[in-house]
């Protein structure tokens, strides 16, 4: 398997070129070697391929970022979209904004092979919520979209059963017509039928001519774990269905990670608290922690443990999203003072500060009730 070129090499550009930059040499590349300028041309199609894969990763910020630091495994991987264009029309599908809508930009310039065709679909967006359990270990979710589906009853033609659409006088079917600018002719939509090519002279009775009926529609998607909260997921071909044949488009699926009741993320970190006793802090000691996943794990409680110190459990956080290690479990230490003794725990204390007081003597250390008699003597 040959090995991915440097995608800003691709592109032309450099590491820290802006976003308007990259944009501006991915239409210039898109220009050069789109395939209605180069029939035939093999080298031309891989590069144009490899440009939209390029501008793919690198015109999004956040997958941009992922992939200066973790290169081509970044955005190869679950989410990552890294590839996955088979076709001009795939690239059209996903960048027809870029160039005016659904390569509408191309089409002027080349003429090129999309005539016929409505609007590519609107695409839709979802909120996916998520436990911090389940960013642990990954987990499979159906969204239930509502959106349009080809009309049962006309087979989604838009017309009555038993009757045909009109074809379009405007453009003759073709969706599109010629108009004159200077010395170059530019192919637009049709503004009689917006690109449908026909007009329905007689609509279905149940989906009123549009040839479609709102559905419920399932989609189950692959969240891999790791993932960050605001995290935006583009799964193409999910959403609106296109007009007159033309592609459908994306579904935007955004996740939102519900904040926990123990632990607090940092991160690929995570921080919760434990309360030990006096003597567990003096004295240091070994304690069970429960850790994300449900399992616990022993810790070690070093001894003249400080209230508020914490404790690094390493390898107990979250998977790192580029799907190598994990983050840490911190496990901040609170103090019990318990708020009534008795007589014997009492003396015991006294004792305990009898003692830790000579000790201090015999270091040269004052004691706390020297260093007051100091302060007023």
């Amino acid at each position: 398997m040959a090995k991915k070129r440097d995608y800003y090499e691709v592109l032309g550009v450099d590491r820290k070129a802006d976003e308007e930059t990259i944009k501006k040499a991915y239409r210039k590349l898109a220009l050069e070697n789109h395939p209605d300028r180069n029939p035939g041309n093999t080298d031309a199609e891989r590069r144009f391929k490899e440009g939209a894969e390029a501008y793919a990763a690198l015109g999004d910020a956040e997958k941009r970022a992922r992939y200066d630091q973790f290169g081509h495994a970044a955005v190869d991987g679950p989410g990552g979209n890294g590839a996955g264009f088979q076709s001009a029309e795939d690239i059209f599908a996903a960048f027809g904004d870029l160039f005016g809508g659904n390569g509408g930009f191309f089409e002027q310039v080349f003429g090129g092979g999309r005539r016929g065709r409505g609007r590519r679909g609107a695409s839709l967006k979802a909120d996916l919520e998520l436990t911090l359990e389940e960013v642990a270990t990954g987990v499979k979710k159906t969204v239930t979209l509502k959106r349009p589906e080809p009309c049962a009853h006309c087979s989604g033609t838009g017309a009555k059963p038993g009757t045909q659409k009109r074809t379009c006088k405007t453009c003759a079917g073709h969706g599109q017509v010629m108009r004159q600018q200077g010395f170059f002719q530019l192919r637009q939509t049709c503004p009689t039928c917006q690109g449908a090519g026909d007009s329905i002279d007689d609509p279905c009775t149940k989906c009123n001519g549009r040839g479609a009926i709102p559905k419920d529609s399932p989609i189950t998607l692959t969240i891999p774990a790791g993932i960050e909260s605001g995290h935006t997921e583009r799964i193409a071909g999910q959403g609106e269905p296109g007009e007159g044949g033309a592609p459908p488009g994306d579904l935007v699926v955004v996740l939102h990670v519900k904040e926990h009741d123990v632990y607090t993320r940092f991160g690929d970190d995570l921080l919760m608290q434990s309360r030990i006793t006096f003597r567990q802090a003096v004295a240091g000691d070994e304690i069970e922690i429960p850790t994300i996943t449900g399992e616990t794990v022993a810790m070690k409680i070093p001894a003249g443990t400080q209230p508020g110190e914490k404790l690094r459990v390493r390898n107990h956080g979250l998977p790192r999203a580029d799907g190598y290690g994990r983050g840490n479990l911190v496990v901040q230490v609170q103090v019990d003072v318990p708020k009534k003794v008795s007589d014997e725990q009492h003396e015991l204390l006294r004792r305990f500060d009898e003692i830790d007081g000579k000790k201090g003597k015999k270091l040269g250390k004052k004691t706390i009730f020297e260093k007051v008699k100091d302060i007023f003597s």
